[in-house]
C-alpha cells in the first residue's frame, strides 16, 4: 500500500523493515540500469564483453572495500543491463569502525519496527549507503562517456540466512553470462 507524505503518494521501502542493514551479514544485490538499457556491453559466445561503462561498473565495485573497510566482496558480475554482487559486512575485523546511528529518531524504542524509526537515509555503513555511493560514482564517471547513463531508482537485496542459499547465489552469479537468454533481465 502506498503512503502519503506531504499529500503525495510515495512508494514504501523495499527493504526488510525488521532488519538493520548495517548488521554483519551477507547481502545479494541486484542493480539495474534505467529502462534496462544495455549500457554495460553485450554477451558474445556466453561471455560478457564490457563496454567502457561496463568496465567502470566493474572497477568501482571492486573498489568498494577501499571505501568501506568493513565490507568484503563475494561473487560479482556485470551484465548488459544490470549488476549482481554479494556484499559481506563484517565489522569484527574493522578496528576503525565506530557505529554512529545519527539517523535514529530516538535511541529508546521498545516495541517498534526498526525501519519505521528511521528517516529514509539509514546513515553510514549500511547496504543502502554502500550501494548509493557505488551508483553515484559509476553515474558520475559514466556520464562523461554517455550523458544518458542512468540507474533504475531502486535496487534489489536479499539477506542470506544460510550457507546453502549463499552457495546457490554465488553459483548463479558466476553462471549468469552463460544463461543470459534465460535471464529475467534479457531483452532484445
Amino acid at each position: 500500500m502506498q503512503n502519503k507524505f506531504k499529500n503525495k503518494y510515495r512508494i514504501s521501502s523495499a527493504r526488510l523493515q525488521t532488519w538493520d542493514y548495517s548488521n554483519n551479514g551477507a547481502y545479494f544485490i541486484t542493480i539495474c540500469t534505467q529502462n534496462r538499457h544495455h549500457f554495460f556491453g553485450h554477451i558474445k559466445n556466453q561471455e560478457m564483453q564490457l563496454s567502457e561503462i561496463g568496465k567502470l561498473a566493474e572497477k568501482f565495485w571492486y573498489e568498494i572495500p577501499n571505501h568501506f573497510s568493513m565490507v568484503e566482496l563475494g561473487n560479482f558480475v556485470v551484465m548488459p543491463n544490470h549488476v549482481h554482487g554479494i556484499l559481506i559486512i563484517d565489522k569484527t575485523n574493522d578496528e576503525s569502525f565506530v557505529e554512529t546511528r545519527q539517523c535514529l529518531v530516538s535511541t529508546i524504542h521498545t516495541n517498534s519496527i526498526i525501519g519505521s524509526s528511521r528517516f529514509q537515509n539509514q546513515g553510514k555503513n549500511t547496504i543502502s549507503s554502500i550501494v548509493g555511493s557505488y551508483k553515484s560514482i559509476v553515474t558520475k564517471m559514466s556520464r562523461q562517456i554517455n550523458p544518458n547513463f542512468a540507474w533504475q531508482t531502486r535496487f534489489h537485496d536479499h539477506i542470506f540466512r544460510n550457507s546453502k542459499s549463499f552457495n546457490t547465489i554465488q553459483n548463479y552469479i558466476e553462471q549468469n553470462p552463460l544463461k543470459w537468454k534465460e535471464d529475467t533481465f534479457y531483452n532484445l
